[in-house]
């Protein structure tokens, strides 16, 4: 699957469930937007940015910008999308996330218990954002 095609499948899904759980969605006009999806809350509109999860040892982890193909530039979605939608295909859950939350190139979500000595204050919970 190329990356483009599992974007795409990301965004339906993403879609799918916003639609199940009762928001309006937008959809801009052509690919030029540094958001996929506009989504009525019933108070505001947000500019949503999907991204597809990978789940690895406990932890799902998403890009947090974009990357130019031919100049390798990264651009940070600060100021151009209000959230992250994040769908992981290996648990099929969505995840909400604040783009003023993300760091600069990537964003852990934890799932798994932490070991023993561990500090849990500055974890990222991901049923903190279901």
């Amino acid at each position: 699957m190329t990356t483009k095609t599992k974007g795409e499948l990301t965004e339906g899904i993403i879609l799918a469930a916003l639609l199940r759980c009762g928001y309006s969605v937008a959809l801009p006009f052509g690919d030029n937007q540094r958001y996929d999806l506009i989504v009525d809350d019933g108070k505001r509109l947000l500019r949503a940015q999907c991204k597809t999860g990978q789940l690895r040892k406990g932890r799902i982890n998403f890009k947090t910008v974009s990357m130019n193909g031919r100049s390798g530039v990264r651009r940070s979605y600060h100021g151009q999308a209000d959230i992250f939608l994040v769908y992981c295909p290996d648990n099929e859950k969505v995840y909400r996330i604040p783009v003023r939350l993300s760091g600069r190139s990537m964003l852990t979500l934890r799932i798994a218990p932490l070991g023993r000595g561990a500090s849990p204050s500055a974890i990222n919970w991901a049923r903190r954002f279901d």
